[in-house]
């Protein structure tokens, strides 16, 4: 049984839970979600797999908490950054930026490929924990419509096919193939004028100088 250095058992077990998502994050990136195992998490963490268990009883159940907690740390952080008393356009920049950030930061495959990795029933719990981040950017959208800066869309499908245009740089990002300057610039860029933004109002929240292209 590993030593508790923590003044009590409940901080022992947070820190324990905290050093167990540390090591599913680093073996995510080092060797693909497929390859993971409880075997492997638990020597990452330093803990026994008995232990591990008592934690989490199987990989989906690891995987679900590990997921939420990343997309709660996203909303957290998205709360406490985004811009306020900005109009909607540069609010919906900054929620993509942060989207796109978040690929880079943590490379893992999306929920929905997380899922439908792991079964059905783990695919509806992932959904429920991204929901969050869908309705945030809704809101953004509706609030874009009421102002008028918007067309007139359906908020919650346009959300998703926003949701969708970042996830589709996931690869080139995690591959390095382009930058994340320029990533967010063409995201923004093509989002704001498919939602019927004037050419001149993109080039506010962007500077025209902010080119899509390679990494350096």
């Amino acid at each position: 049984m590993p030593k508790i250095t923590a003044p009590t058992i409940a901080a022992h077990r947070a820190q324990t839970r905290e050093r167990i998502m540390e090591a599913v994050d680093e073996l995510i990136r080092s060797q693909g979600i497929d390859r993971v195992s409880m075997t492997d998490v638990a020597n990452a963490a330093g803990i026994t797999r008995t232990a591990l268990y008592n934690y989490f009883p199987d990989k989906p159940a690891l995987l679900l908490a590990f997921t939420e907690q990343v997309n709660t740390a996203f909303v957290e952080r998205y709360r406490r950054e985004l811009p306020s008393g900005v109009s909607a356009a540069r609010r919906l920049s900054a929620f993509l930026r942060l989207q796109l950030e978040g690929i880079v930061a943590h490379p893992h495959p999306p929920a929905a490929e997380l899922g439908a990795s792991l079964g059905p029933d783990a695919y509806q719990a992932l959904a429920a924990h991204v929901a969050p981040m869908q309705r945030l950017l809704t809101e953004i959208l509706e609030d874009g419509t009421a102002a008028g800066e918007f067309d007139p869309l359906p908020a919650e499908a346009t959300a998703g096919l926003t949701l969708s245009m970042v996830g589709s740089q996931r690869i080139p990002l995690v591959n390095g193939d382009v930058d994340l300057d320029g990533t967010h610039a063409l995201v923004t860029r093509f989002v704001l004028r498919a939602l019927g933004v004037a050419t001149e109002t993109v080039d506010t929240v962007l500077p025209p100088s902010t080119t899509y292209g390679g990494a350096s």
